[in-house]
């Protein structure tokens, strides 16, 4: 226990560390914790040892991470993503198991061997791929979903992988060398046994989390206890592993399952929130122990042939990925995100390697292979995102390949831009009956709307012809919405140039992009926030004592003075020197509060002197 407790420590420290600096750098979380591991573990020594217990331990937040997964796609959601599950994902773990299956024959293994290693390595890193997307922001981009697509039928494909190895084993199963006996339901079945075993674990986590689990919080909840829904949300985890141990079947995918199931529980934001910070601290320590559990020794023996393992490994894997991406439509940035980022085996791999040697699939100076060269291929995945990064810095993704619509409709209302802005535009100017022309470059949204009833054109709105075609010599209002400020200042500028008559509205994110807009020409400039805060806090006025009709009077004083302040201020902005560092502009903006915080006091003194005179005219009458 004093050693598992030291190792901690040490672990811990080294990720408080190491983790920050990779952050700075721009190198990303990931490989700080792999490089803390590799540093602490086999390069330096410095740990206490116990190191396979402490990553067992870590394994949690594996498990964890996608029971959060799971908890975010209900059953319908898995049906919609249904063709790309069994296309893009089910292609490439096919693709990639019959690859590197014919590849390890080649090489002399017999059938048995080369299928189990081909699965194994078929597999990509849930772990870290996830948690790259989501600290780059690229989760929602095409490539990222793509990614998250193919991630999600590897992990379900976990569950036959699992239950096909015993059918594989060419001598007797037995535990790894030097590893403790554990509990088993499955010991000692045939392969028909532990396949049966397998289904009903799975049939049990789906009937539990269906049945079971509404009730069993509806208890929790009575007893009016915080930390206990904390402690069920961990039962549920710990107790579905243990499950999943005793069948030997991958923890991971049985709490994915559950919380898939939990998907629509009014409880799944409360699940969320208590198992969200064991994940992250548990996650960071898994990777700390894939760097520490390396075996350096082996590899410098042979570093050549193991770095041309993983290499060659990743290299098949991305000749899979990419013309599959190709296939499915990936262009550009969002090809090689796809292709870069998928290229590395996985965590599971090391499972499947643990299990498939317990089974007597592999040897154990295969497994012992088999583990190096994963784990070479996930410390080498970071610098792929990196490499992928300085791609996307030096190059724009070509046009969309859909052929741009041709405008057949002119009327006096152009909207560029139908995300979530521009169609509440769109809605409103439409409801008043009038008709709109609505320009975007997105082909799905545009796509969506059709299904609503909502006519709209695809094209890039920056182009002058495609504004042209709109109608834009003749229209009398133009509104702006797009959710790029460069974009949408090229759009105004144009626009301004052609038709100095224009009514131009237009979005803005923020006061500097309000000044640049000022600037090019438009007319009317909302701030896409300023609205909406507003309203928040009149909400908070009327509710620490004062009546509707004060905080609405309050609210539009501050409006009106607000915007003969963003006025003024353009003036002084100058887009070559930031705020901070602009004294004039700084002076100015610290003179027009205080008017605004005169004009406000006066109204109130004002309302009060009203609201008291009417009292005494009564009192006289």
């Amino acid at each position: 226990m004093e050693t598992f407790l030291l190792n901690a420590t040490i672990y811990l420290a080294a990720a408080v560390i190491a983790v920050p600096i990779a952050a700075r750098l721009g190198l990303g979380s990931v490989l700080g914790y792999l490089v803390a591991g590799l540093l602490i573990g086999p390069i330096t020594g410095i740990d206490a040892g116990d190191a396979e217990g402490l990553r067992h331990f870590a394994e949690f937040g594996v498990v964890m991470m996608l029971f959060i997964i799971g908890l975010e796609l209900d059953p319908g959601a898995l049906w919609d993503m249904r063709h790309r599950l069994m296309g893009l994902g089910g292609l490439q773990v096919a693709v990639t198991t019959a690859l590197l299956t014919l590849v390890v024959i080649w090489l002399g293994a017999n059938w048995q061997v080369a299928l189990a290693v081909g699965l194994m390595l078929a597999l990509s890193s849930t772990a870290i791929v996830l948690q790259t997307l989501t600290e780059k922001g690229l989760m929602q981009s095409a490539g990222g979903r793509s990614m998250f697509s193919v991630l999600l039928t590897q992990d379900i494909a976990v569950i036959p992988m699992l239950a096909l190895m015993p059918f594989l084993a060419t001598r007797a199963a037995h535990p790894e060398n030097g590893e403790h006996e554990v509990m088993s339901l499955v010991e000692g079945l045939p392969a028909w046994g532990v396949a049966l075993a397998t289904v009903g674990a799975v049939l049990a986590i789906v009937f539990g989390g269906r049945y079971l689990a509404r009730p069993l919080f509806r208890f929790i909840d009575a007893a009016r206890l915080r930390e206990m829904y904390t402690a069920v949300a961990l039962l549920i985890v710990v107790g579905i592993a243990t499950l999943m141990n005793l069948v030997g079947l991958s923890p991971a995918l049985g709490t994915f399952l559950a919380g898939v199931m939990l998907a629509n529980s009014e409880f799944r934001h409360e699940l969320e929130t208590d198992i969200e910070p064991f994940k992250g601290l548990l996650l960071g320590l898994f990777f700390i122990t894939v760097g520490a559990g390396m075996d350096v020794g082996g590899f410098l023996a042979e570093p050549v042939r193991f770095l041309a393992l993983a290499l060659a490994l990743m290299a098949a894997k991305a000749a899979v990925l990419a013309p599959l991406g190709w296939i499915f439509k990936l262009r550009g940035r969002n090809l090689w995100l796809f292709t870069l980022g998928l290229a590395q085996a996985g965590e599971f791999g090391f499972l499947l390697v643990s299990f498939s040697s317990q089974q007597g699939v592999i040897t154990s100076a295969i497994g012992n292979d088999l583990l190096t060269v994963i784990a070479l291929s996930m410390l080498f995945t970071p610098l792929f995102f990196i490499a992928y990064d300085l791609y996307a810095r030096r190059t724009k993704d070509a046009p969309e390949t859909a052929k741009e619509d041709e405008i057949d409709e002119k009327h006096g209302v152009i909207i560029v831009g139908i995300g979530r802005f521009g169609q509440v535009v769109n809605r409103l100017v439409r409801s008043a009956g009038f008709k709109t022309t609505v320009l975007d470059n997105n082909l799905q949204t545009i796509q969506m709307m059709r299904k609503f009833g909502v006519k709209g054109f695809y094209g890039d709105p920056t182009r002058p012809d495609l504004l042209k075609a709109a109608g834009l010599e003749t229209a009398q209002v133009l509104v702006v919405t797009v959710n790029n400020p460069e974009a949408a200042n090229r759009i105004v500028a144009h626009a301004r140039q052609v038709r100095p008559d224009l009514h131009i509205i237009v979005r803005a994110r923020d006061r500097a992009h309000v000044y640049a807009l000022y600037q090019v020409g438009a007319n009317d400039i909302v701030r896409e926030m300023f609205d909406s805060s507003l309203r928040a806090g009149r909400y908070v006025l009327e509710n620490i004592g004062m009546s509707e009709f004060e905080a609405n009077e309050v609210e539009r004083t501050f409006f009106k003075h607000d915007r003969q302040m963003i006025r003024e201020l353009a003036n002084f902005w100058d887009p070559n020197v930031p705020a901070s560092e602009n004294e004039a502009y700084q002076k100015r903006a610290v003179e027009l509060d205080r008017d605004i915080e005169s004009a406000m006091l006066t109204q109130l003194l004002a309302m009060n002197e009203d609201q008291s005179g009417g009292d005494d005219d009564e009192s006289v009458e």
